[in-house]
């Protein structure tokens, strides 16, 4: 939406201090900023992403409106606060506090709801609970504000991983969720699939990979396989490979580009790569098929020119 601000937008509406942001650390879905603020008095617009609240240090009377509706409380370390996303809301307290922010992207929200409830979601509302007391939700904030620190090795998988059970628990707990509409085939519908294509086409000569493949329609990757396959009677993977040698096939016949780049504009690693699964798919490698082709067209012309000939005596 336009009007919901991203995490780093909010010192705009809310200033304080900040103790450490996940700024530069490139987590999937997942982005962490901690706060030291004073009192404020505060009206913050929707955010884009959902967002969770962890106290770490001070304690102090915590009032918020959500939805038109005042809600008081004693916020300390420990304690979590919930917010939807796309939802303004009012936030009034005196004492000086320091504070964890985790930001959860819908498009990651949606991902793992698919992925848990083995069917499409269209949508997550996260309640907004101004306190709860949940050990789980603490825990794995305080693990993730550990890593933006620490910066160790596999962080991303490490945050990703936790981030995930984190999913989990909140929508077991604090989230209801919204089901699109279910073909009883379990098939992808014409615009998934045409969304998946398109984004192929348009990264073919990259390393694509399930999850990024998934996520264009906001699925995780089992569940995307399952409706991949029984949508199309072939793997993601394989329909992938089919979608590389079209190109390049189609690349050897109309174009006068070396073999090598040509294998890498298709997405293979390097020549050989391109040659082994090309023969294996056609029974001819790559310089035979272009010979073949150039020789076809050769003849055509010689056709056509002798033609054109008898016309004119």
């Amino acid at each position: 939406m336009s009007s919901s601000i991203m995490p780093n937008e909010l010192m705009n509406y809310l200033p304080g201090k900040i103790l450490g942001t996940s700024d530069n650390l490139k987590w999937n879905g997942v982005e962490f900023r901690s706060y030291r603020y004073t009192g404020h008095d505060v009206e913050l617009p929707a955010f884009y992403d959902y967002m969770l609240v962890s106290y770490c240090h001070g304690k102090t009377n915590m009032e918020r409106k959500c939805d038109g509706k005042w809600r008081k409380t004693t916020c300390k370390p420990g304690v979590v606060s919930l917010l939807t996303r796309s939802q303004k809301s009012h936030w009034y307290w005196r004492e000086d506090i320091d504070v964890n922010h985790l930001y959860i992207s819908p498009k990651f929200f949606l991902e793992v709801a698919s992925d848990v409830m083995e069917n499409y979601v269209s949508d997550i509302a996260l309640e907004d609970i101004l306190r709860i007391d949940d050990p789980l939700v603490t825990s794995a904030i305080n693990m993730i504000a550990q890593e933006s620190k620490d910066e160790g090795i596999g962080g991303s998988l490490y945050v990703e991983s936790i981030a995930r059970q984190l999913i989990i628990h909140l929508l077991r707990k604090y989230a209801s969720v919204v089901m699109r509409p279910f073909d009883k085939t379990g098939e992808l519908s014409f615009t998934q699939m045409r969304t998946i294509e398109d984004y192929i086409d348009a990264n073919l000569s990259k390393n694509l990979d399930l999850k990024s493949i998934a996520s264009q329609i906001n699925l995780g990757t089992t569940s995307f396989m399952r409706y991949f396959k029984k949508t199309n009677g072939k793997t993601a993977y394989a329909f992938v490979l089919e979608c590389r040698l079209k190109r390049a096939k189609s690349l050897l016949k109309d174009t006068n580009l070396p073999i090598k780049e040509i294998a890498l504009a298709s997405g293979f690693s390097d020549q050989a790569h391109l040659t082994r699964l090309f023969q294996r798919q056609y029974q001819s490698t790559p310089a035979v098929y272009r010979h073949e082709k150039e020789n076809h067209c050769n003849a055509f012309s010689l056709h056509k020119i002798s033609n054109d000939i008898k016309k004119f005596r």
